[in-house]
């Protein structure tokens, strides 16, 4: 069994913090699910794994980056409350822009489980890319990796000037506003630009300057406001519901 040593805590507390991480190029993940996704889907980008048990690993993985570690030197490295057995060091994942089908685009997107959220449902409603202001939170923050639950890892994540992003596309651009049209009542186009914005504050005013197509989901009750990860998974259902047509 292998030891932890106090570098090897210390490497792993320090990929907490997003200038540690871009620092060194890696990023950490926890999780049964979420590891063996990255085993499969981005193996050359594993650097090592700590593990209570081997058996929680199924998908094949040089047996030199596994280490068989203790419960409580699990624990000591873990950032989660009740740790899953299983911890990845991983280089970072890095695609090209795809520009095609339909782009999910996020302004200032701040709560990592917001993020780790969307990018699931992204790939759950058959978006391939999202597309970030540069700043919104960083996509490889430990609990948008957990909320992500594997989907980073295929679905295309990248970081862009928004303005200069959106000034360069030639698909009609949607945005979610307040005073939009009523999604149910709008036609969708399967190569289009789909705008989320901020928790707090909703689409910048310079980037709603770039919308073709405000698009709102209609309320029915009393509700102040959606949670954005809640009104994307809303948006991006109708979208498939009419590319599916």
């Amino acid at each position: 069994m292998h030891t932890v040593s106090k570098s090897e805590k210390k490497m792993v507390k320090a990929l907490s913090v997003k200038k540690y991480r871009q620092q060194e190029k890696m990023f950490v993940v926890e999780g049964v699910k979420p590891v063996n996704e990255l085993l499969e889907h981005a193996p050359s980008k594993v650097f090592k794994i700590f593990t209570v048990d081997r058996e929680k690993l199924n998908v094949p993985i040089d047996e030199e980056k596994v280490f068989v570690v203790s419960e409580k030197d699990l624990k000591s490295l873990s950032n989660l409350k009740n740790p899953q057995g299983v911890i990845a060091l991983a280089e970072f994942i890095e695609k090209p822009l795809v520009n095609m089908g339909l782009t999910l685009v996020l302004d200032n997107i701040q709560d990592p489980g917001n993020l780790g959220t969307i990018i699931r449902s992204a790939e759950w409603f058959g978006v391939t890319e999202v597309v970030c202001s540069n700043s919104t939170v960083d996509k490889f923050n430990p609990k948008v990796v957990q909320a992500a639950m594997g989907a980073l890892f295929r679905v295309v994540v990248n970081y862009v000037d928004l303005e200069e992003y959106l000034k360069s596309t030639k698909r009609p651009i949607y945005g979610a506003l307040l005073e939009g049209e009523n999604l149910y009542e709008s036609t969708l186009n399967k190569e289009a630009v789909l705008v989320m914005g901020n928790e707090g504050n909703g689409i910048s005013e310079e980037i709603k300057s770039y919308l073709t197509h405000p698009v709102t989901i209609p309320k029915l009750g009393e509700g102040e406001s959606l949670n954005v990860s809640i009104a994307t998974a809303v948006l991006l259902s109708e979208f498939a519901r009419q590319i599916s047509l």
